[in-house]
């Protein structure tokens, strides 16, 4: 059984979908959480439903990762105020959807900005308590354009690559010192994103929202999308200690549906 107890974990993303799913799982493993969006509402709300079977005390930071620098601030105040973390999940809404042709320098200089550099912040924020503990877990969620491109989504693809070189290079540098870099690649799983892309694509391509999605189906080996739970209960497993041994990997959840090794 995965235990996450005495552990504290910071989760991006964490007001909905999969950051969401990720935080509720890690407070039912014992880990105390601090939730990081955007949006104050909706993190009192998330915040205010996760379990506390250990009594855990889990708390909030909102900001938006638009403003990299203000964001590392953000949770470098957070630390000096309560302490260091061991788990730090990268977690972020993902580009606006687009034919790479059309992409503008600004689409992928914002888009670099909430990925890449808001990671390597909070990376070097993280780090120096990870390392004084001996045990550190930073973990990525992109995407498995990672591995084969999708189409109509080239600054995404673009960016999700670079997120993937970026943690392979962290992995090698710390993994002396305890602390692994692991990235999930999920397929295509039950997200509002997932449900913008459908409309996106079925108002490009002059069809349904569910003749989008019985495309999808028809390249799952599994045949059915996926769900944030199952996400997070793989994210679970690289935060926890029995993926000690686990870095520098991409990790695909998506019921076989990417073709490449």
């Amino acid at each position: 059984m995965i235990d996450l107890r005495g552990k504290r974990a910071i989760v991006g993303g964490s007001t909905q979908g999969m950051g969401r799913a990720t935080a509720e799982l890690f407070a039912r493993l014992g880990a105390e959480v601090v939730l990081l969006a955007r949006r104050a509402d909706a993190l009192r709300d998330a915040v205010a439903k996760l379990a506390t079977p250990a009594n855990q005390k889990h708390r909030t930071i909102c900001q938006d990762y638009a403003d990299p620098v203000a964001l590392r601030d953000k949770v470098a105040e957070h630390l000096a105020e309560f302490g260091d973390v061991h788990i730090l999940v990268n977690n972020t809404g993902g580009p606006p959807g687009g034919p790479i042709t059309g992409a503008t320098p600004e689409q992928f200089r914002e888009a670099i900005d909430r990925h890449v550099v808001c990671n390597q912040l909070l990376a070097q924020v993280v780090l120096p308590g990870m390392q004084r503990a001996g045990y550190g877990r930073i973990i990525n969620i992109i995407s498995t354009s990672v591995k084969t491109p999708i189409p109509g989504l080239g600054v995404s693809n673009t960016t999700r690559a670079a997120v993937a070189s970026w943690a392979k290079t962290l992995a090698g540098e710390v993994a002396a010192s305890g602390v692994t870099v692991n990235n999930i690649l999920p397929g295509f799983v039950e997200t509002g994103r997932l449900g913008e892309l459908a409309s996106r694509w079925a108002k490009d391509r002059g069809c349904s929202e569910a003749d989008v999605r019985a495309g999808w189906l028809a390249t799952i080996p599994a045949g059915r999308l996926g769900q944030p739970e199952e996400v997070a209960a793989a994210i679970a497993f690289l935060a926890s200690p029995a993926a000690a041994y686990v870095t520098g990997i991409n990790l695909p959840v998506d019921g076989g549906r990417t073709p490449a090794l």
